[in-house]
């Protein structure tokens, strides 16, 4: 064989090793990004030098892995003494690295485990497989918090099921005295106040609205101080009625059935508490009027003021109040004004029917026909009378409340219900019918009034009449008449308009 074949044959050895030797040095590098580092020495009795003469021949290896049962694999050729140049720089021993205790205890065992971990990382792909649920295995929150409850420890879940009876239980309480409030309540189902401009407003002071004898007598002998410590003190007891009360609840009754009939009505009764207490008494009287169903939303609470000032402005048809200096006041004002009285506390009043009762002469009418009767005598009277049969009377202080009335009225004949309307009227006058009757019925239909039952009594004491109709109020301009209704149990408001106020001062 020639010089030059016998070059080119040691060329190929040398380049067959080193691919050999390049294919280990692949394996090692796959080993140590798997978190193994090959380490081609192993450990010698004087090992701290790190030569190649403590490591295990590379041939020795691949004759141990023959002899396990596994796939035939290529074997290993014999590794050169030093690295190689071209062997890459990581694999390359470290002299001085530290070893760990199995490879002491056992060499052989280890590098056979550290082989056979590459040999199956290689052949076999790890594939990480994450576990899902089936839509069908899904559960609700609650089956999911049942769960956990369940999953929780003895001592902790014990007490678990009485806690939610409990908290159940207090629930159920609750509102069941939530329901309870409401339905005591009248005002849940609270209708909208009508327009002032468009309502009749009746303005009520508090000691006319309800009983407060007591508390009046506990401020003219003990002060305000002890008037207003008094009602703070029992802001929580509810008023008993006064002699506007029963007035006031057929008002809203009136207003109940004009609401029934028109929706959207805001011809209504509108009533306002008006009075001079102090803002701190406002809270009883709010508990008060709610307690009883009133429908009252607009208080005024002058705090001692006189409230009169505030009539005009609340646009006051009609004022009823217990002082009667007051209700003189707001008479010179041009507002319509009586002062109430109480009647009997055992009369039954229709509650379906406002019933309002009106004398004659300076209530309904002027007071010039009384007059003459006081200056000239009955005679005249009568002969003024007759003479002056066709001539409307001059309107008096309760003539516009009538006007009121009147129109509300002709909303209930428009729907065919006169015989069940909730509105009567009564004219009781101690006129005589045959000598001066005819002029008071003219005047009315000038007027465009009706008047229900026009009762002549012709001088005769008006409570045993006033018995039978029961009304909710009776308005008279004298004394006389109201002592002698009061007897009787009605209900009454003195009007101190005309000559006769002038005569008993």
């Amino acid at each position: 064989m020639s010089q030059t074949s016998l070059k080119q044959k040691k060329k190929n050895e040398t380049g067959s090793r080193y691919s050999k030797d390049s294919l280990e040095a692949e394996k090692r590098r796959d080993s140590e990004k798997s978190g193994v580092r090959l380490s081609t020495q192993l450990p010698n009795s004087s090992a701290t030098s790190g030569t190649s003469s403590t490591s295990l021949s590379q041939q020795e290896l691949p004759q141990q892995l023959m002899a396990q049962p596994s796939p035939p694999t290529p074997p290993t050729p014999p590794k050169p003494p030093n690295p190689s140049p071209a062997t890459p720089p990581e694999i390359q021993p470290k002299t001085g690295a530290r070893r760990t205790s199995k490879m002491y205890e056992n060499p052989e065992a280890w590098a056979h485990g550290i082989v056979r971990d590459i040999r199956d990382s290689r052949d076999t792909p790890q594939s990480r497989e994450y576990p899902r649920t089936p839509p069908t295995e899904w559960k609700s929150y609650a089956q999911r918090r049942a769960l956990y409850s369940s999953q929780l420890d003895h001592d902790c879940v014990t007490d678990l099921p009485r806690r939610r009876e409990e908290e159940e239980d207090e629930d159920e309480a609750y509102w069941a005295s939530v329901r309870t409030l409401y339905e005591k309540t009248a005002s849940c189902s609270r209708p909208k106040p009508p327009k002032p401009k468009h309502a009749i407003t009746i303005a009520v002071s508090s000691r006319a609205l309800f009983n407060m004898v007591d508390d009046r007598k506990i401020y003219e002998e003990e002060g305000l101080e002890k008037y207003m410590e008094y009602q703070l003190t029992n802001e929580n007891v509810i008023l008993t009625p006064g002699p506007a009360f029963r007035f006031v609840k057929a008002l809203q009754h009136v207003n109940t059935r004009l609401r029934e009939l028109y929706p959207d009505e805001q011809d209504l009764f509108d009533i306002v508490l008006m009075t001079n207490n102090h803002a701190q008494v406002g809270v009883r009287l709010i508990n008060s009027v709610n307690h009883y169903g009133l429908l009252i939303d607009r208080f005024c609470l002058t705090g001692g003021k006189s409230p009169i000032g505030y009539l005009k402005a609340y646009l006051t048809n009609l004022y009823l109040s217990a002082d009667s200096e007051k209700v003189q006041e707001a008479i010179q004002e041009g507002i319509a004004s009586a002062t109430m009285f109480d009647g009997a506390k055992d009369i039954a009043y229709c509650d379906t029917q406002l019933r309002v009762a009106f004398d004659g002469d300076a209530v309904l009418f002027s007071d010039e026909s009384e007059h003459i009767a006081k200056e000239h005598g009955l005679d005249k009277f009568f002969q003024h009378e007759t003479l002056f049969e066709n001539k409307p009377l001059a309107q008096g202080p309760l003539k516009g409340f009538l006007e009121d009335l009147g129109r509300l009225q002709k909303k209930f004949y428009a729907k065919d219900e006169r015989l069940l309307c909730p509105i009567r009227t009564y004219l009781v006058t101690a006129r005589s019918a045959a000598s001066s009757g005819a002029r008071v019925l003219k005047t009315l239909r000038r007027w465009g009034l009706e008047i229900d039952e026009a009762l002549f009594l012709a001088g005769a004491p008006k409570g045993p009449i006033l018995v039978k109709i029961r009304p909710h109020i009776f308005f008279d301009d004298q004394m006389f008449h109201i002592q002698g209704a009061q007897k009787f149990g009605t209900i009454t408001a003195h009007v101190p308009y005309g000559i006769n106020q002038k005569m008993n001062n």
